[in-house]
C-alpha cells in the first residue's frame, strides 16, 4: 500500500522494471517525496539482471539469485503496481493505455522497457526462432528445448545468430549447460552441434582484437564453429539461409540480433531515432516531450553508446534524481556516460574474459570477480532496509500549480456525514465513462434519477441477496475492484444463483479531484469487469471520501426455490470438492511484510480474479448436493457450517489440499494473516487435534480467504468427472479434498487424513 497520509499532488508512472527504474524505485524507498504517487507498470513481475543472465542459463545460478522481485521492490517504493502490458501513449491528455485495463493518468512518466532483438522482421525469423528477448519467453522456451534435445536421438544442431557479446555468451553458456545435462543422464554430451553466425567479418565487433582473440580460440576449444559474413536473409523450419552463403541446417534457432525498439513510442508521437528509441536530452529527458524521460536500451542518448545493461544501472541515479526534480519544479541533473566501463564476458563455465578500452584478460578469477559484484548489485535490491519515516509535504512546496496548491488546502477540513460524499460533478464524470447495461428486471438501475433502485423478482422465482466490504489490500485500484465484486459475487453462485444486479459502495481517500475521480472510476471500472460477464448489472450505490480506499457491492440474485444449493444438503458417501487453491491471507500478510515473493502475489491476484461462475455450473451439472464459497472463516470455518448443517462427519485429507504458490513457505515462516488467531478457536472440530496440529499446512486449514473458490459435495460417483470438467473450464488446482462421512457419536465432526 502507499506509504504515508499525504494527499496525491501528483503522479510519475514508471513504465517497464528495467535496471534504471529498480534504481529509482530503490531510492523513493528510502527518501519518499510526499504528495508523489509512484506507479510501477511492468509486464514483467520478476526483472533478471542481464549481468548474471548467462551463469543463470548456464546453470550456475537459480531464479531467485538472478531476478529482481519487483513485488517487494515496489511496496518499499510505496509504488502502486500494474501488471501488464503498455499499448500506446496518449500525449495530448497525459494517459498511459495498458491492454486490459483502463489507462493510467501522469504527471511525470519515465520509460524503461529494455529492448528486443532486431531483425524479426526477416521472413520466417518470428516464426521458427526463439529470440533472447523477452527474456522470459525465452526462458520458458529454453526449458522446453532442452527437454526436446534429451528426447531427440542422435545429432542435434543448434545455430545461434548474433555476433556480438549476447550471442557468443548465450552460446557458451546454453552450451555449457547442455554438456552438462546430458552427462548427467549417461547421454552424449558431444552430440549438440553448435553453428555462431555473425553478419560482420569477426565476432564481438565493439570489442578490442585482444577479446576477440581470446575468444575465438575458447570457440575453436568447445567445438562451436563460426561462420562469418553470413547476413540472414530468411529462416525456415530447420534451415537459416544468409546472403551468399550456403544454407545453415539447424533443428534449434537462438536469435541474438542488435536490438531494436518497440513500436509504441514511435506511434504515440514521442519524438525518436531512426530506429525507434525514445531521443533523449543529457537529462535523460524526451525532447520532444518534457516531463517524459526514458533510459536503458529504449532510449537514444545525444552521446551514443551500446545497448548495454552497464548504462542502464549508472543512469539509474541520475534518472531518480532527475525525476525529483522535475516533481518540485527544479534545475535537472546532467548524465554524463563513462567513456570506458570494464566488461566481464563470461565463456559458459566459471571463466570469464575482462574488456577494458584496447585492454584484455581472462581468468576464473575474473568470474569470481564477476560474481561477486553480480551477486552485490543483488543484494541491494533482493534486501531492503527498513523504510524511513515520512519527510514533510517537500512537493506541495515546490509545486508551481497555484490552483493544484489552493485545492490541497482544502484536503485537511473534510466534512463528515454526507458532507464526505463524492463530489456530484466528479460522479457524473464517472458514471459517463462507465458502460450501462440493462437488464428488464432491473426497473430502475443508474441511469435513472431516482432516490433508489427498483428491481422485480421474475413469478416463481426467489431473490438472494448478500453484502460484502472490505478495506484495500493491494494498491490497484482497478484490481481491487475486480477482486471486490469478485468477492460478493461468490455467495450467490455458492447458493446456485443468477447474479441479477448490485449496489456498489465506495469509499475513497482524499485528494486532488482528478485523483479521486480516477479512484472512482477504476473501482467501478473493476467492479464491471466481473459483474457484466456474469449477467449482473450496476443498478446504483454510494460513493464517500475517507482515510483509506475500501469498497464492497450488495449482489442480488435469482435462483429457483428448487434449484438453491444450502450448506445442509451433505450427504454420506459425497466427495468434498474444493475448485480454487488456498493461501490468500497469508501471502497478503507476508505481502505487507515486504516478505511474499512478487510472483506469489501475482499468482494469488490471478486466483482471486477468477470467477466462481462456471465452477457453479460444473457443479450443478454433476449434481452437487451442497455449496459455501470459502472466504473469511477460513476453510475449515466454513466446512464446519456445512458438517453441522448437514449432520454428517467429514474426513479431510490436508496432503490433497491445493494451495497457493508460496502459501506453505509464508506460513512456516509463522506469517499468519490478523484474523487467524479468532479462525483458529474452531480447532475444537477436529479431532485428535494434537496430531493434526503438527501437519505443517495444519494453519492453512484457518487462512482467511479473499475471493475463494467453492466448496461443494459432489455424489462420490460423479467426483471425478467433476474435477476433470472443472479444469476443463479453467479451474487448474480443483480437487477432492475429503469425504462425507455419517455422523459418528465424537463431537468433532472433522477428522484429518494426514
Amino acid at each position: 500500500m502507499q506509504k504515508g497520509s499525504a494527499p496525491v499532488v501528483k503522479d510519475l508512472v514508471l513504465v517497464g522494471g528495467g535496471h534504471s527504474h529498480v534504481a529509482v524505485l530503490r531510492r523513493f524507498g528510502m527518501k519518499p517525496l510526499p504528495g508523489l504517487r509512484l506507479t510501477l507498470v511492468t509486464r514483467d513481475i520478476h526483472t533478471p539482471y542481464s549481468g548474471m543472465l548467462p551463469g543463470y542459463i548456464a546453470g550456475h545460478y537459480d531464479f531467485d539469485e538472478c531476478h529482481i522481485d519487483l513485488g517487494p521492490l515496489a511496496r518499499f517504493a510505496g509504488a502502486r503496481l500494474y501488471h501488464g502490458e503498455v499499448e500506446r501513449l496518449d500525449l495530448e491528455n497525459r494517459r498511459v493505455h495498458i491492454a486490459g485495463r483502463p489507462p493510467v493518468a501522469f504527471d511525470l512518466l519515465s520509460i524503461n522497457t529494455g529492448s528486443r532483438p532486431g531483425t524479426l522482421q526477416i521472413p520466417g525469423a518470428a516464426e521458427h526462432t526463439l529470440p533472447v528477448k523477452p527474456i522470459d519467453a525465452f526462458l520458458d522456451g529454453w526449458e522446453r528445448l532442452m527437454q526436446r534435445i534429451r528426447q531427440h536421438p542422435g545429432r542435434f544442431r543448434i545455430a545461434v545468430v548474433g555476433g556480438g557479446a549476447g550471442g557468443v555468451e548465450l552460446a557458451l553458456a546454453t552450451q555449457y549447460h547442455l554438456r552438462t545435462l546430458l552427462s548427467e543422464h549417461g547421454d552424449d554430451p558431444e552430440r549438440v552441434d553448435y553453428r555462431l553466425l555473425t553478419q560482420g567479418p569477426e565476432i564481438l565487433p565493439t570489442h578490442n582484437a585482444g577479446v576477440r582473440a581470446r575468444f575465438q580460440r575458447v570457440m575453436d576449444e568447445r567445438g562451436v564453429r563460426i561462420l562469418t559474413e553470413h547476413r540472414v536473409t530468411e529462416v525456415r523450419e530447420g534451415v537459416v539461409r544468409a546472403e551468399g552463403q550456403p544454407e545453415v541446417a539447424a533443428d534449434a534457432i537462438l536469435w541474438v540480433t542488435s536490438a531494436s525498439a518497440p513500436d509504441w513510442p514511435r506511434a504515440s508521437g514521442l519524438a525518436v531515432d531512426d530506429a525507434g528509441f525514445i531521443r533523449v536530452d543529457e537529462h535523460l529527458q524526451s525532447v520532444s516531450h518534457p516531463g517524459i524521460f526514458a533510459a536503458g536500451d529504449v532510449a537514444a542518448l545525444p552521446d551514443t553508446r551500446p545497448k548495454s545493461g552497464v548504462f542502464a544501472v549508472r543512469q539509474g541515479p541520475v534518472l531518480a534524481e532527475n525525476l525529483r526534480r522535475a516533481a518540485t519544479q527544479r534545475t535537472l541533473k546532467r548524465y554524463r556516460p563513462q567513456k570506458n566501463f570494464l566488461g566481464l564476458i563470461s565463456t559458459g563455465d566459471r571463466y570469464a574474459v575482462a574488456s577494458r578500452g584496447t585492454f584484455s584478460w581472462e581468468g576464473a578469477w575474473l568470474w569470481r570477480l564477476k560474481d561477486w559484484i553480480d551477486r552485490r548489485f543483488m543484494e541491494r535490491y533482493n534486501t531492503l532496509p527498513a523504510m524511513p519515516e515520512e519527510a514533510g509535504p517537500e512537493l506541495a512546496a515546490g509545486m508551481a500549480d497555484q490552483d493544484a496548491i489552493r485545492e490541497l488546502s482544502t484536503l485537511a477540513m473534510r466534512c463528515g456525514g454526507c458532507g464526505a460524499k463524492v463530489g456530484s460533478t466528479v460522479l457524473t464524470r464517472v458514471m459517463q465513462r462507465l458502460p450501462v447495461s440493462h437488464r428488464d428486471d432491473v426497473v430502475l438501475g443508474i441511469d435513472a434519477p431516482d432516490d433508489a433502485t427498483v428491481l422485480s423478482v421474475p413469478q416463481g422465482l426467489l431473490l438472494v441477496q448478500s453484502v460484502d466490504y472490505f478495506r484495500a489490500f493491494i494498491d490497484d485500484t482497478y484490481t481491487f475492484g475486480k477482486i471486490a465484486a469478485n468477492h460478493a459475487l461468490g455467495d450467490l453462485f455458492a447458493m446456485g444463483a443468477e447474479p441479477q444486479s448490485a449496489l456498489a459502495i465506495a469509499t475513497v481517500p482524499y485528494g486532488r479531484e482528478r485523483v479521486v475521480e480516477e479512484a472512482l472510476y477504476e473501482l467501478l471500472a473493476g467492479a464491471l469487469a466481473m459483474l457484466e460477464p456474469a449477467g449482473a448489472v450496476l443498478a446504483g450505490g454510494h460513493s464517500s471520501e475517507g482515510a483509506e480506499l475500501a469498497f464492497g457491492l450488495t449482489v442480488n440474485g435469482l435462483v429457483d426455490p428448487d434449484a438453491i444449493w444450502r450448506k445442509g444438503g451433505l450427504q454420506p458417501g459425497d466427495a468434498l470438492v474444493l475448485t480454487k487453491p488456498l493461501g490468500t491471507g497469508t501471502l497478503f500478510a507476508a505481502d505487507m511484510r515486504g516478505k511474499a515473493r512478487g510472483r506469489w502475489i501475482d499468482d494469488a491476484i490471478t486466483s482471486m480474479c477468477l470467477s466462481n461462475m462456471d465452477g457453479g455450473h460444473c457443479l450443478r451439472s454433476h449434481s452437487a448436493t451442497a455449496c459455501t464459497d470459502v472466504t473469511g472463516f477460513g476453510l475449515l470455518g466454513h466446512l464446519l457450517e456445512m458438517t453441522r448443517a448437514s449432520e454428517v462427519d467429514v474426513r479431510l485429507d490436508v496432503n490433497a489440499i491445493p494451495l497457493l504458490e508460496g502459501a506453505a513457505d509464508t506460513v512456516a515462516a509463522g506469517i499468519l494473516s490478523s484474523l487467524q488467531p479468532q479462525n483458529l478457536r474452531l480447532r475444537r472440530g477436529i479431532a485428535d487435534l494434537e496430531r493434526a496440529a503438527r501437519h505443517p499446512h495444519f494453519p492453512l486449514l484457518f487462512d482467511p480467504q479473499t475471493a475463494g473458490g467453492l466448496l461443494a459435495g459432489v455424489p462420490g460417483d460423479q467426483a471425478s468427472a467433476c474435477i476433470e470438467a472443472l479444469r476443463h473450464a479453467g479451474y487448474p488446482h480443483a480437487a477432492i479434498i475429503g469425504r462425507v462421512e455419517p455422523r459418528g457419536e465424537n463431537l468433532e465432526p472433522v477428522t484429518l487424513a494426514l
